[in-house]
């Protein structure tokens, strides 16, 4: 008889334990999550069903011509990069080869090197650019140019 009572006094402890986890655990499901803070942007464009949100960067971007002519523009895209940005708003035009995107019409002008020994040089901030205009990102507040030069 003293080993059912054992037997019984170990069920009972291990049915209290049992009991105790369980509450436990069950305290923890009426936390509500904590939520995200939201981030302002500019624009909310939506493609299918899901809305996506994308902020605008506005640079500045400037031509100059053979004979020294300029013309600035104003952008705000949503693209990652200039040449992106540019050829969103038609402003270059040019064939993609080994070394990345080859520009040779900006702004309505073209300068073919094989033709005339003129090209398209792409400026960052008034220095000669270490990347294509393809693999440069849009910076806010960023100076890109093209210069005519040959």
């Amino acid at each position: 008889m003293n080993k059912t009572r054992k037997h019984n006094l170990l069920s009972s402890l291990l049915c209290a334990v049992l009991i105790a986890a369980m509450a436990l655990s069950m305290m923890g499901c009426n936390e509500q999550p904590k939520e995200e803070p939201k981030i302002p942007t500019a624009a909310t464009t939506t493609e299918g069903t899901a809305a996506t949100t994308v902020a605008k960067v506005t640079f500045t971007f400037t031509v100059t011509d053979k004979g020294g002519n300029s013309k600035d523009f104003t952008i705000a895209t949503d693209k990652k990069t200039v040449g992106d940005a540019l050829l969103a708003e038609g402003l270059i035009e040019g064939e993609n080869g080994a070394y990345g995107l080859y520009v040779k019409t900006v702004n309505g002008i073209t300068a073919d090197y094989d033709t005339d020994s003129t090209y398209w040089a792409f400026y960052v901030n008034g220095e000669y650019a270490s990347k294509g205009v393809d693999q440069t990102e849009v910076v806010e507040g960023a100076k890109y140019a093209f210069k005519v030069e040959g």
